[in-house]
């Protein structure tokens, strides 16, 4: 029996992963294993370790790695501390198959710790560009150490080819995220507020802004921006989702509690909502506002608008529904403007996804079965001319 073992850091991402998960836990051939870590253990991001056990799954290894500060020097320790600790994890558990969604430092550690093992790696959303941050060489580097791709369009997997991946092993399935909005049962919107215990009235957004990691110390001052625009805009609601472990994401919180403290009928602040209702609140949303990948890929997906800010997702494709702004008031404003009008609304309505493929998970856990594994830890870098570009 083949043991597929996924790693997880983050609410986002996992939700992302939840159906491939059913899939492998629902197949009698495969054997489903779950390595846990990131911000799933700390009581500051709401322990959604939870939701995943909620969700039917056992959780074979939980590993702390994260200290209780977000700046660069307490992110390099700990990706030192996942080196350490994640080794002895995939000692015992020695899994056929690594999965790692993404591009975090946690996964990066899961990653080099796996690499350093010789236990193969299957590599999901590769290929992909986000100028912004230092996800963009993290993606890279746990792409070159990986073994089997899952991008989410075909110049996505053209670009991992680029990297010397044989194209054999680059598979295009989609997107996870888009597959999942088409398959659960989402709330209307009198469902939601009675869950959320808010109400959304005739203009609410949903807001998740995180910081632009490769840019220095500037989340603050683009927050504040953010802020000073919602504020121009009467009877706008705010659903708030905090930011992620990243550097300065403590500050972008703290504004956000203070705002809602200042604002209670106007704002809710969630550290994680859980798939359903965030997915929920994003279709019943006039608009999804920040910089979270959920507003590029997801978001366009359900014909909602997104105003993406500054630069955290500059590189990817971005379907017609998505206005970028710069990170100051005016810019946002005028894009908000341009979002909540019924004009836009209507342009967007035709629009389809370059992100969506149907049966991404099955298709996904399908590779995973059956891909040969005997020698696939001894990668050769594949040479591309102009022409062999263009044919993969």
């Amino acid at each position: 029996m083949r043991k597929i073992c996924i790693f997880t850091g983050t609410r986002a991402e996992y939700g992302l992963l939840k159906p491939l998960m059913k899939a492998i836990l629902n197949d009698p051939e495969l054997e489903l294993q779950v390595l846990v870590s990131g911000m799933h253990l700390s009581p500051e991001f709401g322990l959604t370790y939870r939701e995943i056990e909620n969700d039917g799954f056992h959780i074979s290894e939980k590993v702390e790695i994260l200290l209780n500060s977000d700046s660069s020097a307490s992110i390099s320790k700990a990706v030192g501390l996942g080196l350490i600790t994640f080794c002895d994890s995939l000692q015992r558990l020695r899994p056929d198959l690594l999965v790692i969604l993404g591009d975090r430092f946690e996964s990066f550690a899961a990653a080099t710790t796996a690499m350093l093992s010789r236990i193969p790696i299957a590599h999901i959303h590769g290929g992909e560009a986000t100028f912004g941050l230092i996800d963009e060489p993290i993606r890279h580097s746990i792409t070159k150490m990986s073994h089997l791709h899952f991008t989410s369009t075909d110049e996505y997997r053209k670009r991992v080819i680029q990297l010397g991946e044989q194209p054999n092993r680059v598979f295009n399935v989609g997107a996870l995220g888009i597959e999942n909005i088409r398959s659960i049962k989402l709330l209307n919107k009198q469902e939601l507020e009675e869950s959320i215990n808010f109400s959304m009235g005739e203009k609410c957004i949903l807001l998740t802004f995180h910081p632009t990691t490769l840019e220095e110390c500037t989340a603050e001052t683009q927050f504040h921006a953010l802020l000073d625009a919602i504020e121009k805009i009467d009877t706008l609601r705010i659903i708030f989702t905090k930011a992620n472990a990243d550097t300065n994401g403590r500050v972008i919180n703290q504004l956000i509690d203070e705002y809602q403290r200042q604002h209670p009928d106007k704002a809710i602040t969630f550290s994680s909502m859980g798939q359903l209702r965030y997915v929920s609140a994003m279709r019943l949303a006039q608009v999804v506002v920040g910089n979270s990948s959920s507003g590029i890929i997801e978001a366009p997906a359900l014909k909602i608008p997104t105003v993406n800010i500054g630069d955290r997702q500059k590189g990817r494709m971005m379907p017609q529904s998505v206005i970028n702004c710069q990170p100051n008031a005016e810019a946002i404003y005028a894009s908000l403007c341009k979002a909540l009008s019924a004009g836009f609304r209507r342009q967007i309505e035709s629009q389809e996804s370059p992100y969506e493929k149907l049966g991404t998970s099955q298709e996904i856990k399908k590779i995973l079965k059956e891909f040969p594994l005997t020698g696939i830890i001894k990668k050769e870098f594949f040479n591309i001319s102009m022409s062999d570009y263009a044919d993969n």
